[in-house]
């Protein structure tokens, strides 16, 4: 009897072991960027290449898109606009296409535009009050877990929404250039969900 509890205890054990090593396996980023090329990436309907270590949106109105599909993730950046005032751009996820005519999908887009950045589209919970550096480098962390949101901006907290639609999609920077100017990113990883 003692023999046999002693092996469940043991085997119970390096059960637990295996899921915690698992479950930090899974929580391990993955760089999206590798600082030098576009690999991983797709370029639609704008013009994007690398400078300085750095993405550089730097013509059209388009995404840069995963090649990869991401559903429950926490999704690292920085950005920087080069435009001194009225900049715009954003980070698209969990969309289904991009329509017909149009340049970017209807959505989930986090705003990046001068004024809005941060902002969730569609979510009145979604606004960010944390305010950004002006021609400097940014650090979000967008985290999408089931019908859940919330995003981190320079490190503090902005806003959490729920009802979310669930689907698996690539993650897109968007380009829009011609009106908001020219947007570097850099230090893109994810983390994704077990």
């Amino acid at each position: 009897m003692r023999r046999r509890f002693a092996s469940l205890m043991f085997a119970s054990m390096w059960a637990w072991i295996l899921v915690a090593v698992a479950s930090a396996a899974a929580a391990e980023p993955v760089s999206l960027f590798d600082g030098r090329t576009l690999d991983g990436w797709n370029v639609i309907g704008c013009e994007a290449v690398v400078q300085d270590g750095a993405i550089l949106l730097q013509a059209g109105n388009g995404l840069v898109q995963t090649a990869k599909k991401y559903r429950d993730f926490t999704f690292e950046y920085e950005w920087k606009a080069l435009k001194e005032a009225n900049w715009d751009s954003g980070v698209y996820f969990r969309y289904s296409e991009v329509p017909a005519g149009r340049p970017w999908p209807k959505r989930y887009q986090v705003n990046l535009r001068q004024g809005m950045e941060g902002n969730l589209d569609g979510f009145e919970a979604g606004k960010n009050s944390v305010p950004v550096k002006a021609g400097d480098w940014n650090r979000f962390e967008l985290t999408v877990c089931g019908a859940k949101a919330s995003l981190r901006v320079n490190g503090q907290p902005a806003w959490q929404v729920e009802g979310l639609e669930e689907l698996d999609s690539p993650l897109a920077l968007q380009a829009e250039v011609p009106g908001g100017g020219q947007f570097l990113f850099r230090n893109i990883r994810v983390y994704t969900q077990p």
